[in-house]
């Protein structure tokens, strides 16, 4: 009865609180108000930009400036022709490059972007920079981050309740070895492969945001090959939060005649 009830909830809860990402159409769960996601991420944010140094390549700096708002501008004129503009009402975007090393980038939930200067040598051309623009941004307009926090509380709350039916009148240490088994089990079978279906969705909508902007998607391929060159030592692709290098490339080849449609020259 117990798990009948808890079914029903869950059921409930996917039914009632299910949104749409632009452009690809996936319905997803959506559990958390945006504005809350937007508020929690400028904290974070601002606390980033205190313990961390930004570039003095002023060069540099103002190429990831330029870049993020012909893209940002070109997502925003998309939205609100085809009324989907709520999709970043709460959007306020910045652009900053950081003194780091490290080949990475992130955009929170909000527009709030940040480039290492460690990813500008795979970036190579302002069309490279637009390809990891395009995938950061995308992430967020798709609404990823809540979209994960939202999976995370469904699976704790599942847990919990898959324990406490599967673990009735068992000792605690079964208890434990259970809750731990079924972790390792979501871990595995939802939550990474839930993780590489947003990287590769990020992929999808960013090459279309980079040719709305009047970039040429092409440049995406390129782009990951030289991030596949440089790297060691991966874990393999059911194990890792990324699709495996060869895949991803070969989803950006297909997906580049969809995006070409949207270029402008």
């Amino acid at each position: 009865m117990i798990l009948r009830l808890t079914f029903i909830a869950l059921a409930f809860l996917l039914l009632s609180r299910c949104a749409t990402v632009p452009l690809t159409g996936r319905h997803q769960l959506i559990l958390f108000p945006e504005d809350q996601m937007v508020s929690m991420s400028l904290t974070s944010y601002s606390s980033f930009l205190k313990e961390n140094k930004l570039s003095t390549d002023a060069v540099n700096k103002q190429r990831i400036k330029n870049v993020g708002a012909r893209i940002s501008k070109a997502v925003e004129q998309y939205l609100a022709a085809n009324g989907l503009q709520d999709q970043i009402a709460n959007f306020q975007w910045e652009f900053n490059l950081v003194a780091s090393n490290e080949p990475n980038a992130w955009c929170m939930p909000g527009g709030k972007v940040v480039f290492y200067e460690g990813i500008l040598p795979y970036c190579q051309t302002d069309a490279g920079i637009a390809v990891v623009m395009g995938h950061e941004i995308a992430h967020a307009v798709a609404h990823h981050s809540n979209e994960r926090m939202s999976q995370q509380a469904l699976i704790q709350y599942g847990q919990a309740a898959a324990t406490e039916i599967l673990g009735h009148n068992q000792s605690d240490t079964r208890k434990a070895l259970l809750s731990a088994a079924i972790g390792m089990g979501t871990n595995v079978g939802i939550t990474l492969p839930f993780s590489r279906k947003h990287e590769y969705e990020a992929d999808h909508l960013g090459l279309i945001f980079m040719a709305m902007a009047g970039y040429d998607p092409n440049e995406a391929v390129a782009f990951w090959s030289r991030m596949a060159n440089a790297g060691t030592g991966k874990q393999p692709e059911f194990l890792s939060t990324h699709p495996a290098d060869a895949n991803r490339i070969a989803k950006l080849k297909a997906a580049i005649p969809e995006a070409m449609k949207y270029k402008k020259n």
